[in-house]
Formats: structure tokens, C-alpha cells, sequence
């Protein structure tokens, strides 16, 4: 597989958020639910670089990303999402390795991850556990598995 990951650029961020919105709604989500999480699922440009915005492509084309929040020791997974048409290519496997991987020489020890509920299983197989509940951000009422994932030294 000839992906290569890098650092996304300030001036890529609509087209994250457009891969966000597509992947988010692979999962079956009406246009109304779809709406309502627009304004989480977007990465404006002055936040690439702050986010730790990292992306994996292949002949040019962007599949996935992530994003690596907060300071050590306990970080957070803030986004992470493969569009629809590479799911079940390892992108995703690829992108949460190097964002575990990132964060180790950070020195970050754990990160949290307030995943989507069809994520879970992805994450728990990850070596994610679930800690508890968070409410959405984006819809009142919706409540999201908490994650969490400990980086070995």
C-alpha cells in the first residue's frame, strides 16, 4: 500500500472538512442529523496546525485524517476519519498507529477519544477501552462512547 503520511496544510482544511462530513455520513445519518454536527465536523485553516492535523494520501489524493490535541501527558484523538471509499484499506489502522506513535515522542501517556458510536468496535480493536460517556456536541440528547487508549513508553 503506498500511502504516505505528513502533516496536513493550513490551506487543505475544506477539503478535511469535506472528507469528515462524507465519512460521518457513510454511517447512515439523515441531512438533518448531518447539519446539525457541520460546524464540529469542521477544521477551519488556522487550526491544521495547532490541532496536529496529520493526513494519509496516496497518488496525491487525501483518504484520511487525524487530529492531536491537547498537551501531555493526556491528549486527546480529536478527529478522525477515512473517507468512504478507502474504509476497510487500513487507512484508518495506519493513521491511529502514527497518531499513537506521534504522541509517544510527545510524551503524551494517554489519549481520550469521544468516538462515534458505529467507531467503537474500530477503536476497542485499536487497544482503546471504553471509560465512560460524554454528551455530542452537536446534538442535545446524543450521548457519545468515551475511549480511552494508554501509550506505552
Amino acid at each position: 500500500m503506498d500511502v504516505r503520511i505528513r502533516p496536513a496544510r493550513a490551506t487543505e482544511a475544506g477539503t478535511l472538512t469535506e472528507l469528515a462530513l462524507r465519512s460521518k455520513a457513510y454511517w447512515g445519518y439523515d441531512a438533518q442529523f448531518m447539519e446539525a454536527c457541520r460546524d464540529e465536523l469542521t477544521l477551519a485553516a488556522h487550526e491544521v496546525t495547532r490541532r496536529r492535523t496529520t493526513v494519509a494520501e496516496r497518488d496525491g489524493r487525501i483518504l484520511g485524517f487525524t487530529t492531536l490535541e491537547g498537551e501531555p501527558p493526556t491528549g486527546v484523538l480529536g478527529m478522525m476519519f477515512v473517507d468512504p471509499q478507502a474504509i476497510g484499506q487500513g487507512i484508518g489502522r495506519l493513521l491511529f498507529e502514527h497518531t499513537v506513535a506521534t504522541g509517544r515522542d510527545l510524551g503524551f501517556t494517554r489519549l481520550t477519544i469521544d468516538a462515534d458510536p458505529n467507531a467503537e468496535p474500530f477503536y476497542r480493536a485499536m487497544g482503546a477501552v471504553r471509560t465512560g460517556d460524554v454528551p455530542s456536541g452537536s446534538v442535545a440528547g446524543r450521548v457519545l462512547p468515551q475511549m480511552t487508549v494508554t501509550i506505552q513508553r
